[in-house]
């Protein structure tokens, strides 16, 4: 029989946070090696549990559940979402503008395929979260990367976003806070993002799901509270600030000028129709999730296990020789980079493959997040203290013994 391929739409379209060196970890971990992961933010098996008066509302209805829900989600979470929209002070926004998705990346997919046709291009950041570059693709639409500069706190380099615009520009992605940097743009930064939106006439996308995982005092402002004329959609869940991974419930918001966008919201609308609707029983959790009381504020404060845990890896981490690091200020990520001059990295990729398979420590390298240069490795530090400064240790050896065999000791 002739092979069956894939589609040519999946050429260009990866996701290396769940990629070849996670499935030889698991093959590892298959001949009985126990590898320590410091390569995806979920939080359950690093024993951060969602809420137990989540949990129990989850329960309580499950019979409750069996039926199909309104495609866009259940009046109830739409409402608690609305409210919290007012919150964050994002103003206009109706139960009609709000669509419940199978977590934010479904919502992201979906808001990409019903904007994009074939050649339309998205202005999406370097180092990104890899489901936007990845969604834009499959949408037959071409992601052009906007730097983020380290070296000023690995905010968008705003002169590098407006040279990356043409006229097939159709929107641009915006994380904040960042994943995988950990940045959290000002309000200044945001107002002049929103002004070359504005200039070209662009959809903005504000990926928002770290805006409760702030640290040292940091304050969130929504993108979409600071302008009203152009189209905003913001997206949540409860994945993070929750520890609700596993419950897929996120969702999308429309605000903003919304009148000369009705055929995409339309679409929108076609696209929620046809998955039905996404799962109910993760729908009862939003209600009580997001007006209850909020967990998240007492694991980020400065004698919280996140804080202590970020302030632990950062520390390490700058203390090996030629790493460095911009000292996260939200999300569960820390981005350090390797100085070429003794790090002199070719393939990141075959870099971590050879960290896993000497040390036994999983990570992902900067690539995977479009990263343009063979430097940087994401670390995610929810491990518990001890398992942080364990895999920390050991990322420190296998640098020492890189040097070594790279000649690079003494530079």
């Amino acid at each position: 029989m002739k092979p069956l391929l894939k589609s040519t739409k999946l050429s260009n379209v990866c996701y290396d946070i769940r990629g070849p060196v996670m499935e030889r970890a698991k093959l590892m971990e298959e001949e009985g090696q126990r590898i320590i992961k410091l390569n995806i933010g979920n939080l359950a098996p690093f024993g951060f549990e969602a809420p137990e008066e989540i949990q129990q509302d989850v329960i309580l209805n499950l019979p409750n559940s069996s039926g199909y829900s309104d495609s866009k989600g259940m009046f109830a979470a739409r409402k608690a979402i609305m409210h919290y929209c007012q919150s964050k002070k994002i103003m206009g926004v109706g139960l009609d503008d709000i669509y419940i998705g199978n977590g934010a990346s479904e919502l992201i997919v979906m808001a990409m395929q019903g904007l994009l046709n074939t050649g339309d291009e998205v202005l999406v950041p370097a180092p990104d979260y890899p489901l936007w570059t990845a969604a834009v693709t499959l949408a037959g639409g071409t992601p052009r990367h906007y730097l983020c500069d380290e070296a000023n706190a690995w905010n968008p380099d705003l002169k590098d976003m407006r040279s990356k615009i043409t006229d097939k520009t159709r929107a641009i992605v915006i994380i904040n806070p960042n994943n995988p940097t950990g940045a959290l743009y000002s309000d200044d930064i945001l107002k002049e993002i929103i002004q070359i939106a504005r200039e070209h006439e662009l959809v903005v996308f504000a990926d928002e799901i770290y805006d409760k995982m702030l640290y040292d005092g940091a304050v969130h402002t929504s993108m979409a509270s600071l302008a009203d004329d152009l189209l905003f959609v913001t997206l949540n869940g409860l994945s993070k600030n929750y520890r609700a991974c596993g419950y897929r419930a996120g969702w999308m918001v429309l605000s903003g000028e919304k009148k000369h966008a009705q055929d995409y919201i339309n679409g929108l609308t076609i696209l929620a129709s046809m998955r039905l609707c996404s799962n109910v029983p993760g729908q009862f959790a939003i209600q009580t999730a997001l007006g209850g009381y909020q967990s998240i504020d007492d694991l980020v404060a400065p004698t919280g296990r996140l804080a202590k845990q970020r302030d632990l890896a950062w520390k390490l981490l700058t203390a090996i020789p030629g790493v460095t690091c911009v000292k996260p200020k939200a999300a569960l990520y820390l981005f350090p980079r390797f100085d070429p001059k003794l790090y002199p990295i070719k393939n990141d990729q075959q870099f971590i493959l050879e960290l896993l398979e000497e040390e036994k420590v999983l990570v992902v390298q900067g690539s995977g997040f479009n990263w343009p240069h063979p430097d940087h490795i994401r670390v995610v530090f929810l491990p518990n203290v001890d398992d942080l400064t364990e895999a920390i240790g050991r990322i420190a050896r296998f640098l020492e013994n890189y040097r070594k065999r790279h000649g690079t000791w003494s530079v």
